[in-house]
């Protein structure tokens, strides 16, 4: 029985002792996280000297210089916001793959322990099924049977009490790791959306390219250009303004649906056009999904309950009508119409939208509706006074809620502010030529 003891507490001690070489590894991981960190943090300060670049810029007066200037800037950020963004993935990928092995040690010292603990069972019921006298005739002396019975009980408590740490720490790292592959999948979505905008100011720097060939790079030229644009007013009056999941429409008319909300809400006509044009503009999936595939998911029921019910108040086919994809890296699509609502956020704020537009029920694909849904959301959000800031601040909770502040949506509300400052320079050309 001694022999039996000294074996189980040296089980017991070996169980919870840390190598010297994990050690070694775990200082290793921690001095390869801080140079990450540095290494992130100098390409956030990187990020944030360009983001204050294209806004001086932007306050300048347009030549040639100022607006190539800012398109390298821009094309500048969006390379490192790339890069930052892979940092931040690789650091949860190792934290993944270190709860991962976590969780494999503690399982594998969970059956060493459940193989003690049986042991330590059959030798209680070899106690229980020997007699008294039997058990103190195996010692020579009475006070050594006390001795190791006291030592049998307080083992296999400590065991107890091991197992039972075990099996929450386990469950704590389970949940972690649970929120880390969270983390990473939003890191992932964010970089695809950011290579996409990176594509688009891409595109866009090589129309200013085509601009540069045509002037030569003289600015005497450049002006000439942009004057006879701005003087064709006919083109922005046709030019439509693209919309994801509902008929596009004219620059025109979506002036009129942006000043419709602005009286009743205070934002700013220019930076509702900004968010809108983001929301349809950039995500591929979107407007390109129908319900009953993109929220089959269980964890999508009150979005399929609700899209049922919206679509049934305006006698639509849910069937027909179109929703965002699910993406790979989520369970629900479903975002309906140009100001993009999920189904339950639509009814929360229908009779507001109702209200305004006068058309109850609402349709999430009728621009005007979504207009003033957009507008009224933005609103909540803070955006009713026109200032950088908090127009700025409104873009980035509309799309990440509690979570704006992020510097991985920083993109998003840039984009968000550059198209306002386009859209209000197109504005303020059809109000010249209207007078």
């Amino acid at each position: 029985m001694k022999k039996f003891l000294i074996i189980l507490f040296l089980l017991f001690s070996f169980c919870f002792s840390i190598s010297h070489a994990e050690e070694i590894n775990l200082n290793a991981v921690i001095n390869q996280r801080a140079k990450l960190e540095e290494e992130l943090k100098g390409l956030e300060g990187q990020i944030e000297a360009y983001r204050a670049t294209i806004q001086d810029k932007q306050r300048e007066s347009t030549t040639l210089e100022r607006d190539i200037a800012i398109f390298d800037a821009q094309i500048g950020k969006a390379k490192l916001e790339i890069k930052a963004r892979n940092i931040r993935i690789f650091e949860l990928t190792g934290d993944i793959n270190k709860k991962s092995e976590t969780i494999e040690s503690l399982i594998e010292k969970a059956k060493k322990e459940k193989a003690s603990l049986a042991a330590m069972i059959r030798k209680a019921y070899e106690l229980d099924s020997t007699s008294l006298v039997e058990l103190m005739l195996e010692y020579k002396k009475l006070s050594d049977f006390f001795i190791d019975l006291d030592s049998f009980e307080s083992i296999y408590k400590s065991i107890n009490d091991s197992f039972y740490e075990i099996r929450e720490i386990k469950n704590v790292t389970e949940k972690e790791k649970g929120e880390l592959e969270d983390k990473k999948t939003e890191e992932e979505q964010l970089k695809l959306i950011q290579e996409i905008e990176k594509k688009r100011i891409e595109e866009a720097e090589a129309e200013k390219k085509k601009i540069l060939k045509l002037t030569k790079g003289e600015e005497k030229k450049y002006q000439e250009i942009l004057s006879a644009r701005q003087k064709d007013a006919a083109k922005i009056r046709s030019a439509l303004f693209m919309l994801q999941g509902s008929t596009a429409i004219p620059f025109e008319k979506a002036i009129e649906y942006a000043n419709l909300a602005w009286k009743a809400t205070g934002v700013r006509p220019a930076f509702l056009l900004g968010v809108i044009a983001e929301e349809s503009n950039l995500g591929q999936n979107v407007g390109k999904g129908n319900w009953i595939t993109d929220l089959a998911h269980s964890k999508c029921a009150k979005q399929r309950t609700a899209f049922i019910q919206i679509t049934g108040e305006l006698g639509l086919d849910p069937n027909q009508m179109p929703v965002s994809k699910k993406a790979w890296y989520g369970y629900c699509g479903g975002a309906m119409g140009p100001a993009q609502f999920m189904p339950t956020t639509w009814l929360l704020y229908k009779n507001r939208i109702s209200n305004i537009t006068g058309n109850n029920p609402p349709n999430p694909w009728n621009p005007k509706d979504a207009f003033v849904a957009s507008a009224l959301l933005l609103k909540d959000n803070g955006a009713i006074n026109g200032n950088y800031v908090t127009e700025r601040k409104a873009a980035l909770k509309y799309l990440a809620g509690s979570n704006w502040s992020k510097p991985a949506y920083a993109f998003y509300g840039d984009d968000v502010m550059e198209l306002a400052a386009k859209y209000q320079s197109q504005m303020d050309i059809l109000l010249v030529s209207s007078q």
